[in-house]
């Protein structure tokens, strides 16, 4: 069931902003056409995943990242809302948390089960935070480098508007990382407590 979700809704954002794309096309709006190219690209990810893998899907996940799609790609860049100005690092920090949310989700997939009670909460939270951050400092370079190579302008502030987005990806990715780690330590605690009442049993 999480699978065709996945698929239907992938494919409802690609359909969108394919039809965008060919719009500001015809319009000769080249920034907003090539903003579609992308929503195209970042769309079609979980789509291509659900077709080509056999991944169990993080329903809740995956509707955050298409929902951030809408609010970034969308509303942020071709509707505009990223002039506000709050609206760009509100993105961003959301953005830091989806990440966070996939980075716990991966580590109990990569994790064998039996393993996991004894993991460490801090390594879990580094973990998460790392990703998170990860994250960010990877589409700030995609925004370097669509500036530098294909005259786009999306690091209109420079270096103050990379920082503020860097802080903001890692501000929200530390609120999850701290969840992650306070939830490993109470399990381990759990998982201690039914060992002490087999053993007294």
């Amino acid at each position: 069931m999480n699978r065709k979700l996945v698929l239907i809704l992938s494919s409802i954002y690609v359909l969108f902003m394919v039809i965008l794309f060919f719009y500001y096309r015809s319009e000769g709006q080249s920034f907003k056409s090539t903003v579609a190219i992308g929503g195209i690209i970042c769309g079609a990810v979980p789509l291509l995943m659900a077709i080509f893998t056999k991944w169990r899907f993080n329903l809740p996940i995956v509707i955050s990242y298409l929902v951030f799609l809408v609010g970034s790609q969308y509303f942020g860049s071709i509707v505009g809302w990223y002039g506000l100005g709050w609206w760009d690092t509100f993105m961003h920090f959301i953005s830091g948390a989806i990440l966070a949310f996939a980075a716990v989700a991966l580590y109990e997939r990569l994790v064998h089960r039996e393993a996991s009670p004894d993991i460490s909460p801090l390594l879990v939270f580094l973990f998460t935070l790392s990703f998170a951050s990860l994250g960010g400092v990877l589409w700030e370079i995609y925004e370097f480098s669509s500036d530098q190579f294909l005259g786009m302008t999306l690091q209109g502030g420079g270096n103050h508007d990379t920082m503020v987005d860097l802080i903001s990806d890692t501000g929200g990715g530390l609120i999850i990382a701290i969840w992650a780690g306070i939830r490993t330590k109470l399990k381990i605690r759990k998982n201690h407590n039914k060992k002490a009442k087999k053993q007294t049993n």
